[in-house]
């Protein structure tokens, strides 16, 4: 077992700084008057129970609308989100912080919010925000300083925008640091888990 499982997130203490992993993928974060609001929409409901959830771990309320198939977790209006928001907000819509490093629960997060599989046991995606495609290659850098070295997916493929992670010692990485998957058997049929076997570093 390598030392990386030590902090992943199952592990790690909650923190507000874990909800830059809905931002990473396709969440908003808006200002107010009052501080500020995350939001997420996502298509199943073991998702949105997660984020909520992983959301009310870090002391913030969150509240689930359904809409058809959709459905939209969002965080209360709360000052304490405003340095997050304001990180990941310019004037020409969503940027990256500088140097920004996905924890192991931001990639959790990031993994809730539009993670998918590809090949099992070999192939995950964690998707990105296809309304912000200047957000990509610096998200790509980050998970990189994160230690695992993603491939840039574009908006033709299945699914649309995302960062491909595959080789054993990069998903052995991931599945460390992401944790176990939320009990329902939708999630754990596309939880990452690294197949018995080699495969390609």
């Amino acid at each position: 077992m390598s030392q990386l499982s030590f902090f992943g997130a199952d592990t790690m203490p909650p923190a507000l700084a874990d909800l830059s992993g809905l931002l990473a993928a396709h969440g908003r974060a808006r200002l107010t008057d009052d501080g500020a609001v995350l939001t997420v929409e996502v298509d199943a409901e073991w998702r949105a129970r997660a984020i909520g959830q992983l959301v009310t771990d870090t002391g913030v309320e969150a509240d689930i609308a359904v809409d058809g198939e959709l459905f939209t977790v969002s965080t209360s209006v709360d000052p304490a989100l405003l340095p997050l928001a304001t990180q990941w907000s310019s004037d020409d819509g969503k940027t990256v912080p500088t140097g920004w490093v996905p924890s192991s629960r931001a990639q959790r997060a990031w993994f809730l919010a539009s993670g998918r599989m590809e090949v099992e046991g070999a192939q995950y995606v964690l998707g990105l925000d296809a309304t912000a495609p200047d957000t990509h290659a610096v998200l790509a850098q980050a998970l990189m300083r994160a230690g695992i070295a993603p491939t840039l997916i574009g908006t033709h493929g299945t699914g649309g925008p995302g960062l491909r992670i595959s080789g054993r010692r990069r998903l052995t990485r991931l599945v460390e640091n992401i944790g176990a998957p939320p009990d329902a058997d939708a999630a754990r049929r596309i939880w990452p888990h690294v197949e018995p076997g080699d495969h390609h570093l």
